[in-house]
């Protein structure tokens, strides 16, 4: 997939508002005609999975373009070019980018550029932001935000693989409890069985009387011993000796593909949660992991700002 990147569409956008006033969202579709982009790449999205990728990116290029008092706003959604941006233009330039625009006084103060020592803060020189900004801020952010999570995963899976191996199922039952099997009930799991019997390692009563359970099969592996399809069907049947017909079989490695299609095709229902999957569930439901900071990412509310 070859989308442009932000600082690619600074000077398209230029000569767009050029032609005089400029609706964005039309010079977005006109700008993804210029660079040819597919379906698949007009469509694809930002992991927020709110807007386009695309779209995105000429919404910063302008932005920035803004900032260095090449083009302005004129009403919602529209923009103009500015005198300064003329001359810009008429130098007849091959490419505008972070280190161009970075010679414009109120561009600095928007990164917050040293205007003697051209750095930043943190003592980041213009040069290495141009390397640095193929992604904008909204992918940055994003781009981190899964490189944290992808991290987090890492460390509760070696928790549980360093804890007590009665701990793991433990961790199962609550991981349950709190995606809402069993209702509100305290006493609706509980571990049973001893790690590594080869039958039931947890159940979910979930109604009051019992009378519906979901059990569970806890395999506390290392990442590099998978669960073959002998140990699931081994779950079955200890379902089947229940009489059970609904299992979770959990996994802190990986399931091959021959027990997943075992899984797959048995009477009853079989879910097989392997341990990504794991460590993403117990982030998203708060089980061995906590909430540290909270950040909104907020943008203008184009409503408030209509005109009567």
């Amino acid at each position: 997939m070859s989308i442009p990147d932000f600082q690619t569409l600074m000077l398209p956008v230029l000569r767009a508002a050029a032609q005089g006033e400029v609706n964005i969202g039309e010079l977005v579709e006109q700008l993804a005609n210029e660079f040819k982009l597919t379906e698949e790449e007009r469509r694809h999205l930002l992991p927020s999975g709110r807007q386009a990728t695309f779209t995105n990116r000429a919404h910063w290029a302008k932005t920035h373009l803004v900032k260095a008092g090449l083009v302005e706003g004129t009403r919602r959604g529209y923009f103009r070019i500015t005198d300064r941006g003329r001359k810009v233009l008429a130098e007849n330039r091959k490419r505008i980018d972070i280190g161009f625009l970075s010679q414009f006084d109120e561009f600095k103060d928007f990164r917050k550029i040293d205007k003697d020592s051209g750095t930043t803060p943190e003592g980041e020189d213009v040069a290495s932001m141009v390397r640095a900004a193929a992604q904008t801020p909204d992918e940055l952010i994003r781009g981190l935000h899964q490189e944290i999570d992808k991290t987090l995963r890492t460390e509760l899976l070696s928790r549980i693989l360093i804890a007590a191996p009665s701990f793991f199922e433990k961790v199962i039952v609550s991981l349950l409890l709190a995606m809402g099997y069993g209702g509100s009930r305290d006493d609706a799991g509980r571990a049973i069985g001893k790690s590594g019997d080869g039958g039931l390692d947890g159940v979910i009563d979930e109604d009051t009387l019992g009378l519906d359970r979901v059990y569970i099969q806890a395999k506390r592996y290392k990442p590099d011993h998978p669960v073959s399809e002998p140990e699931v069907r081994a779950f079955a049947g200890s379902l089947h000796g229940a009489k059970a017909n609904k299992g979770v079989f959990v996994t802190t490695s990986y399931f091959t593909e021959p027990a997943k299609r075992f899984a797959d095709k048995v009477p009853g229902r079989i879910v097989l949660i392997g341990g990504d999957e794991l460590a993403g569930l117990m982030i998203k439901y708060n089980v061995g992991s906590r909430v540290e900071t909270t950040l909104h990412l907020k943008k203008v509310d184009e409503d408030f700002f209509l005109e009567d």
